[in-house]
């Protein structure tokens, strides 16, 4: 049945008639292997020291978001304006990095995975350590700022 029309042949081939998609393989589901696109188009391609690269860049992108997440809040007496632009000002590159992991993540590469998921966790981990250093410290000092005997 035609209603005039051009009648328009579909291909499932997966590519343009202007080879402008022949190139993109996407997995959809986790594989190993160095041959990944990650963020942007041809980077690290099939470079082993690129991928390398790649991989340290998702695990500190995942420690930063960490750390930005657990930075403390505007000091008191802070004015208003100053005091919030300034944690919007984090909050807007924390989510910026989160973005860039799930990207990253989204090539459905198992070695950036595990660089997101090691990058999150050494971030969590440098935080509480962190934390439970300073108040250990604090807890064996005396109100006059010298250490007491630890026995």
């Amino acid at each position: 049945m035609s209603d005039g029309g051009m009648d328009m042949p579909m291909s499932n081939s997966g590519s343009m008639s202007n080879g402008s998609m022949a190139s993109m393989d996407m997995h959809m589901s986790f594989y190993w292997g160095k041959d990944v696109t990650v963020l942007f188009s041809g980077w690290p391609e099939s470079n082993s020291g690129m991928y390398v690269l790649a991989l340290f860049f998702v695990l500190l992108l995942g420690a930063a978001i960490e750390v930005l997440s657990m930075l403390p809040a505007v000091k008191p007496g802070t004015r208003p304006f100053p005091g919030a632009f300034t944690q919007a000002s984090v909050y807007t590159i924390r989510v910026w990095f989160a973005y860039m992991v799930m990207l990253s993540v989204m090539s459905y590469n198992l070695g950036i995975y595990i660089a997101a998921v090691a990058g999150h966790a050494i971030g969590f981990f440098v935080v509480k350590f962190r934390a439970l250093a300073k108040e250990t410290k604090q807890q064996y000092m005396s109100p006059n700022g010298i250490p007491s005997k630890i026995c």
